[in-house]
């Protein structure tokens, strides 16, 4: 795909002049166009901000007893045990 055919959507910003100048000299440095820069910078950090959302984070405390009922699962509830052999009952009838 071309890049004029990648790129349809406009986002425009306000920002203050000496942020202006900052950004516009890393693009420079990068020799990369200012919106070229802008586009792949905030991608980044929109690609890092939803990572960070998708991951589980837990305290020790929670890691400890997390490891602990994995280690050592409670015994099954009757409840539990009567979904088990609903569940299995079901699988047999749809073989």
């Amino acid at each position: 795909m071309s890049e004029t055919n990648t790129r349809s959507a406009r986002l425009e910003a306000r920002i203050a002049p000496d942020a202006l100048a900052v950004i516009k000299r890393a693009a420079e440095i990068q020799g990369r166009s200012l919106s070229d820069f802008v586009v792949e910078a905030v991608r980044a950090e929109a690609e890092r901000t939803i990572e960070k959302a998708q991951i589980i984070r837990l305290s020790l405390a929670d890691q400890e007893r997390m490891v602990e009922l994995l280690t050592n699962p409670p015994k099954a509830s009757p409840g539990l045990n009567r979904a088990f052999e609903a569940h299995r009952g079901l699988i047999r009838e749809s073989r």
